[in-house]
């Protein structure tokens, strides 16, 4: 029984890229089929997400030159997320992987993802940039910054992975695919089905910002990823407001019991009379609104993401791995 790799591209305008995108994949087709025909590579999804140049026109003829070519049209442009998503419930392999349309992630480095997902029993392998894929030591600084800076915010330590070439197994990326809302951020939701999740360094080229100095996406989206990230992850901010809120108790608790002694054994140190027992009763009111408050954004976070559909628990099957570490070897060399 063969082992199936789905490959989902989401499409926005990559008419120049797409024709030879196919031809790795072809090559990669082939390839397996000589070294190692109990992996094969059955379907590539292209998710036209209403692409502004002639991508689809382009993307026709290649449906009409390989038959393992599937083109998929959005209605309206939905963003990068929900065309990966469209094409991943539309796929049927035992492994899904998503790549870019401008060639930034080449579809002969699969082997090596599938290769890293069997020998350590990951679920999610995502590549890792050898190198700024930009080329551009302010936005891979600023992509690398913001997604430690939200890891550590929201304790997610895969964080730091993500990238849009990814190798899943198929029913996990199915199953979070079919769970993702408008405001869920996919790789977030990937992390509630698992957490065997691991990343291989491969090296990544942005052949469309070094060619054309444009990139797939602008700043404003970038702020809308950012946001999404940030609503379907559960951050430790809620908590840090909880403890700061314990934190401004205790402190006037222990302020206003010092202003006691003072005014009963030492009333000369109250020069002022009445602003210490103001800033004691502010530090304490204070301090319980903002206990209150994170209480109430935990639970209220909580109700959030239980509406996005995380789930309390999730089964998978990895038996089928097993079948595939004898040609480990062979996988490597493709």
């Amino acid at each position: 029984m063969k082992t199936t790799i789905s490959i989902v591209v989401p499409v926005y305008m990559g008419e120049s890229y797409l024709e030879e995108l196919c031809k790795e994949i072809s090559l990669l087709r082939d390839r397996m089929a000589e070294a190692v025909p109990q992996v094969e590579v059955c379907e590539a999804i292209f998710v036209s997400d209403e692409a502004i140049d002639n991508s689809e026109r382009v993307l026709r003829e290649l449906e009409g030159r390989y038959k393992w070519v599937r083109l998929v049209c959005l209605s309206k442009n939905s963003g990068q997320h929900p065309a990966t998503t469209a094409g991943i419930l539309h796929s049927s392999g035992d492994w899904v992987v998503t790549l870019d349309e401008d060639l930034q992630h080449p579809p002969k480095s699969i082997p090596a993802m599938l290769c890293a997902a069997i020998a350590q029993s990951k679920d999610i392998v995502y590549a890792r940039p050898l190198t700024g894929p930009h080329q551009s030591m302010y936005r891979d600084l600023m992509s690398t910054t913001f997604k430690k800076f939200v890891g550590k915010l929201t304790s997610n330590e895969h964080i730091t992975k993500f990238n849009s070439f990814r190798l899943m197994r198929g029913a996990i990326a199915r199953s979070a695919a079919a769970v993702t809302g408008h405001d869920g951020y996919f790789d977030i939701v990937l992390c509630w089905f698992t957490g065997r999740i691991s990343s291989v360094e491969l090296s990544l080229v942005d052949r469309r910002f070094l060619e054309r100095g444009q990139s797939g996406y602008r700043f404003r989206s970038l702020l809308s990823h950012a946001r999404r990230m940030l609503v379907s992850s559960q951050t430790k901010t809620l908590r840090i407001g909880g403890g700061l809120g314990i934190f401004a108790l205790g402190f006037s608790v222990f302020f206003g019991a010092r202003v006691l002694l003072s005014f009963f054994f030492d009333e000369s140190t109250a020069a002022v009379k009445g602003w210490s027992s103001l800033a004691m009763l502010s530090l304490f009111f204070g301090g319980i609104t903002l206990f209150l408050l994170g209480i109430l954004f935990e639970y209220i976070s909580i109700m959030v993401l239980h509406n996005q559909g995380k789930p309390t628990f999730f089964v998978i099957d990895r038996r089928a791995d097993d079948s595939l570490r004898p040609i480990l070897d062979k996988l490597k060399s493709l």
